[in-house]
This record gives C-alpha cells, sequence and structure tokens, in this order.
C-alpha cells in the first residue's frame, strides 16, 4: 500500500517549508496558514499517523496518536505561557477535514510570544 501524499506529509519530508514552532521525535507542530485564532498551531504525528487519515479512521494500533498529540499541546501551552485554548480534531469532508491526514489544530485568542 503506498502511504498517502499530503501537504503535512511533504512538510514532514521537509519538501514543503512551514513555520516550525515544536519539534521533537515524535510530532511536528507548525502555524497554520490559514489562522482561525491569533495562534493557531497544527500538531501532526511523525509515525504511526501515515495510514490515519481521520479520527475515524483508528485502529488498536493507532488510538494512542490523539492521546500523543493532545499531551504535545498541553505541553507546548504550558511552555508558552497560553492558558486558554481549544482544542480540535476535524472529522471527514462534512467535518471540515481538508487535509487527511490526522492532525490537531490548537488555537487560542493569546498571541504566541516569539
Amino acid at each position: 500500500m503506498t502511504p498517502p501524499d499530503t501537504i503535512f506529509h511533504k512538510i514532514l519530508r521537509r519538501e514543503i517549508s512551514a513555520t516550525v514552532v515544536f519539534e521533537d521525535d515524535e510530532v511536528l507542530a507548525f502555524k497554520d496558514i490559514h489562522p482561525k485564532a491569533p495562534t493557531h498551531i497544527l500538531f501532526i504525528a511523525k509515525k504511526d499517523a501515515d495510514f490515519v487519515a481521520s479520527i475515524a479512521d483508528l485502529t488498536d494500533e493507532t488510538a494512542h496518536v490523539p492521546a500523543l498529540l493532545i499531551r504535545k499541546a498541553q505541553a507546548f501551552a504550558k511552555v508558552h505561557g497560553i492558558d486558554g485554548y481549544q482544542l480540535k480534531f476535524h472529522v471527514g469532508k462534512a467535518g471540515g477535514q481538508e487535509v487527511f491526514m490526522l492532525h490537531l489544530h490548537f488555537l487560542s485568542e493569546q498571541k504566541l510570544s516569539s
């Protein structure tokens, strides 16, 4: 099976540039190019998510990925002193999902400090 080739996969492979705000061995986080809030960051898993298009496609083997993204977003908020934020998963086209690779939206009215 050929892995999907979304814009997020291309960002992971550094074929497309993005404004990366956090990265470790498990997760990459970058600014949304069409922000819906002063701080709008997308969190994607580096591993395990290649074949997970959305929450609707989770299996027992990939069920940990949403929790991983949530925990990384929580840590990101703490490090950056962001007290209030929203975390969102869009599921399917009818649910507002535009890129079919599992990702978490982190939105805050508080601006990200440089």
